[in-house]
């Protein structure tokens, strides 16, 4: 049993990716979900459904070649609206290159969408 199931999801869409993978199977939870749409709304992932083999499921995501690097950020930080610039400085490796998923009030979403909306969250994980 898995203690973060996002981290799983992240790493085994990664390693999919290094070795030139169509596709990639990931255990599904409501925060891997959300990831993966946001992921697919940036254009770092195709369409992905949920396969039900009747014990959990999984989801099946069609990859698209353009992540470089992505993971989990632990411990999830607190980011104030003040501060993003701050951390795309430290985790990110260039302006306007690569993104994060934050939970904020609002629910998950990018840093962009954060920063525009005025609002800080939790760094939940990083795409490049």
């Amino acid at each position: 049993m898995t203690n973060d199931p996002l981290a799983d999801a992240l790493n085994s869409i990664k390693t999919h990716e290094m070795a030139g993978k169509p596709f990639c199977e990931v255990k599904p939870s409501k925060l891997v979900r959300e990831t993966l749409k946001i992921l697919q709304k940036e254009g770092f992932i195709g369409d992905f459904e949920f396969v039900d083999d009747g014990r959990s499921g999984y989801f099946r995501i069609k990859l698209l070649g353009k992540i470089n690097q992505c993971g989990a950020v632990k411990p999830r930080f607190a980011v104030k609206k003040t501060q993003w610039a701050e951390w795309e400085q430290k985790y990110l490796p260039g302006a306007n290159f690569g993104l994060f998923i934050v939970s904020t009030p609002q629910g998950l979403m990018t840093n962009i969408e954060a920063k525009q909306k005025g609002i800080g969250g939790r760094l939940i994980a990083y795409v490049y």
